[in-house]
């Protein structure tokens, strides 16, 4: 294991085919400012990092728990053996000094697979998860293509109130107004019965990334009133739309769905070949396609809209487990049924 300063892991991040931007210093500092711990894991060859990761803590139930917890990643090429036994070795007592029950990964790579031979400590303790934190489905939009082909790929009445908001109206800028988008995230919660994450989180997320030129705020209006508003991320040639919300009045305008033409045309402006919608239903195409319009509950309820727009379905490889304390483990899986059936 080796010591890597924030900047030194970001330009590594940021260089990897893999990068995300939940494995970014920034995102660690975000969560760290919200009850997380973070540390990083290194390996080198010849001086230079080839492989690591940036490891979250966070104590559960009243302090009893304490897990690990890898968001997309860990950053390594999974068919070299050798590599990944390092890495791996090097996360194990990183998380046993730390007094982690377990850790949990979500690899980055779409078609990742649990290696079965000669990947001693990995397949040795690690297991699927039945807890994913991060959506598992998304919709991709490929940014590639000139606005005009990209227009041609969304649905009709997706293109069609695009158009409509432009002519009545609704007008779209970047914005540092973080308390508005506040609000209408606040809006948008109680309206449509979803939790969101407090104003001081918004507010330490767009600094933090704004800041870097990785993060921007957007407003979509109307004679001067937001209407609603989104924050975007990117990392690259990557663009991630994690937050949105809109206020109840003036819908008829369809200001959400300039607001996010505009987020996608200004993220193709600035580099971005790949537009992520972040989040669907985990269900394939048919069962989605046969059910968005009956479904509300969970995600189903952002589906309908982000269908819209002509993004490819992708599916991460969910979470993996990799257990130091079986009996502790087995506390931490009774726990979350708990909180399951409370929230049933």
């Amino acid at each position: 294991m080796t010591t890597i300063t924030a900047s030194e892991w970001d330009a590594f991040v940021a260089t990897h085919p893999d990068g995300h931007i939940l494995q970014t210093p920034a995102w660690a500092d975000l969560k760290c400012a919200f009850g997380w711990s973070a540390a990083r894991v290194g390996i080198r060859e010849k001086g230079q990092l080839v492989a690591g990761a940036q490891v979250l803590f966070r104590s559960l139930a009243f302090g009893l728990l304490n897990i690990a917890y890898i968001p997309k990643g860990p950053l390594v090429d999974w068919s070299n053996e050798s590599l990944v036994n390092f890495l791996f070795e090097s996360l194990d007592n990183l998380c046993r000094s730390s007094n982690a029950v377990f850790l949990k990964i979500e690899p980055p790579t779409s078609d990742f697979q649990l290696p079965t031979s000669n990947f001693q400590p990995l397949t040795s303790n690690l297991q699927p998860s039945l807890h994913s934190i991060q959506p598992r489905r998304t919709l991709v939009v490929d940014l590639r293509p000139d606005e005009d082909v990209l227009l041609a790929a969304m649905k009709q009445k997706t293109r069609y109130n695009i158009r409509l908001a432009a002519k009545k109206d609704i007008v779209v800028s970047t914005s540092d107004d973080v308390e508005t988008f506040n609000q209408l995230m606040r809006l948008t919660s109680e309206r449509d019965k979803f939790g969101v994450h407090s104003d001081s989180y918004y507010r330490n997320a767009y600094e933090l990334f704004h800041s870097s030129r990785r993060g921007q705020l957007f407003l979509a209006s109307y004679n001067g009133e937001a209407l609603a508003g989104l924050m975007l991320f990117t990392l690259g040639q990557r663009a991630w739309y994690f937050y949105g919300g809109s206020s109840d009045i003036e819908r008829n305008r369809m200001p959400t769905y300039l607001l996010q033409w505009e987020a996608m045309r200004w993220a193709k402006a600035h580099g971005a070949t790949e537009y992520d919608l972040w989040g669907v239903p985990d269900e394939d195409e048919a069962t989605l396609e046969a059910n968005f319009e009956t479904r509300h509950d969970g995600l189903w309820s952002v589906y309908r809209f982000k269908r819209g727009f002509g993004g490819e379905l992708v599916r991460a490889p969910g979470a993996y487990d990799r257990v130091y304390s079986p009996l502790l483990y087995k506390l931490y899986l009774a726990y979350l049924g708990r909180l399951t059936s409370a929230n049933d």
